[in-house]
């Protein structure tokens, strides 16, 4: 039987970044009058690009020129004092036994940023893959194959721990198992679950399950 491994998301899935990444864009844009609740339910796992263009069409104005880099800039900062990891991932990576890797939408420099902040990086190593490698983003399903390549792994043989509804959708496709955190869903062949400590004993139970 092929080994197997456990993918996980970054962004509000092993770390609590959107709310103080979404505070930093506001900070930046104080006409942006949106709830903050709202900006991150609208750009949960999208691309930076793509959101800033929704950010350019509900202002009705083009963003100064090298915003990105000046919000990059400025979030990181508030990551470096401010973040933290999700409820119970410390204690969850930590009775872990299968091999990990973190698949994400974020760049490079943010994952590694954001995973030695949390002191969780010694978990993953250099199994870290983002979607500027390979210029896909979710829900196209290829970070998740370049993913599954990296490792060796087959895509049938490998579990993606998701929260947003475009990671859900580039797992499927990549033809994983899905388990979904924090979020409802209506898609029978993804598992729902609310609270990292219950990942563990899913993980168990979906690896059993697999091919």
């Amino acid at each position: 039987m092929s080994n197997l491994c456990v993918i996980f998301d970054l962004d509000g899935t092993l770390v609590d970044s959107e709310t103080i990444g979404t505070e930093a864009l506001v900070e930046l844009l104080p006409d942006l009058d949106i709830p903050i609740e709202t900006l991150i339910d609208d750009y949960r796992g999208q691309k930076m690009a793509d959101i800033l263009a929704d950010v350019e069409r509900r202002l009705n104005r083009e963003l100064p020129e090298g915003f990105e880099h000046t919000y990059r800039d400025h979030a990181s900062a508030r990551l470096r004092t401010h973040l933290k990891p999700m409820p119970g991932v410390v204690e969850m990576l930590g009775q872990l036994s299968q091999p990990l890797a973190v698949a994400s939408s974020a760049p490079p420099a943010k994952i590694r940023l954001a995973l030695e902040v949390c002191d969780i990086d010694h978990h993953f190593g250099d199994k870290v893959f983002s979607c500027y490698d390979i210029n896909a983003w979710k829900p196209d399903p290829s970070i998740y194959l370049h993913t599954a390549q990296a490792m060796r792994v087959p895509p049938e043989r490998c579990i993606v721990v998701e929260d947003s509804d475009v990671g859900v959708a580039a797992a499927l496709g990549a033809g994983m198992r899905v388990l979904r955190y924090r979020f409802p869903h209506d898609l029978p062949e993804v598992i729902e679950f609310h609270e990292m400590r219950q990942l563990p004993s899913l993980l168990q139970e979906v690896s059993a399950e697999l091919p």
